[in-house]
């Protein structure tokens, strides 16, 4: 199993504590986001783990097994990263948001599912949000599920609670197939210089599942309640509700 972490950010809504580092590693209570990701990872089996850094990418030097640069992280997003790391793309892959910490058990919930596509969601979202929003529609994307658990709307802006049945977490998992397909509608995505509408290169990770989605294509939802902390902010580095979580996990 092989991992990926989409490191490649700034992280400006994160300064100061990122003049001087790239986002995944900000310390809390000493440990930075990437480390905590790596322990987790490589204890649930995980024996390859590839970085996509760009920011200050010296830093991430000897983190994984390989480092990637993305040369463009000033201006392209998520999925150009991602791809800049197309050589490791081949089998079960996991990829992983570099601002993110969780628990062990989301990994295992992961690692043992046998989908093609699956994406983890937290399904007690909003009182998470609540805590590092004043208004948790702020900073939310639409999450809908058909019956059988197969996503079917992703990263949209919601007009109300009801259009976010879980939280995305920038965490999912392929398949080799899976993979297959990530490559494949990311190329005609790039042929056809658009993403759900967004240029290849401004594209988000919930953009291209939301094309693969429209293809046609099922994804997954994992469930979890477990913890996890998704550091974007100074107010979420600093805050009493981050210690809390990642105390749990």
């Amino acid at each position: 199993m092989r991992a990926i972490i989409l490191a490649a950010g700034e992280g400006k809504r994160l300064r100061p504590y990122t003049n001087d580092r790239p986002k995944c590693m900000v310390e809390i209570e000493g440990v930075s986001l990437i480390d905590r990701q790596i322990k987790i990872l490589k204890s649930k089996g995980v024996e390859e783990i590839i970085i996509i850094g760009g920011y200050k990418s010296d830093m991430l030097e000897g983190k994984g097994n390989k480092l990637v640069t993305n040369p463009r992280y000033h201006e392209t997003n998520m999925v150009w990263s991602l791809f800049c790391a197309e050589e490791f793309l081949v089998g079960d892959v996991i990829i992983s948001y570099g601002d993110i910490v969780y628990s062990s058990k989301i990994i295992s919930a992961l690692v043992n599912s046998n989908y093609d596509i699956s994406v983890t969601i937290d399904m007690n979202w909003e009182s998470y949000w609540r805590d590092r929003n004043e208004d948790p529609l702020e900073d939310a994307e639409t999450l809908k599920l058909r019956t059988d658990g197969t996503i079917k709307e992703i990263g949209q802006k919601p007009n109300s609670i009801n259009d976010i049945e879980g939280q995305y977490m920038g965490l999912m998992k392929f398949t080799n197939r899976g993979i297959s397909n990530l490559r494949s509608t990311f190329h005609k995505c790039k042929k056809n210089k658009s993403v759900m509408g967004n240029y290849p290169e401004n594209a988000y990770m919930t953009d291209l599942l939301m094309q693969i989605i429209y293809n046609g294509v099922k994804v997954y939802s994992i469930p979890t309640s477990s913890a996890w902390v998704e550091v974007d902010t100074t107010n979420d580095l600093e805050s009493e509700y981050t210690l809390k979580r990642i105390s749990e996990i």
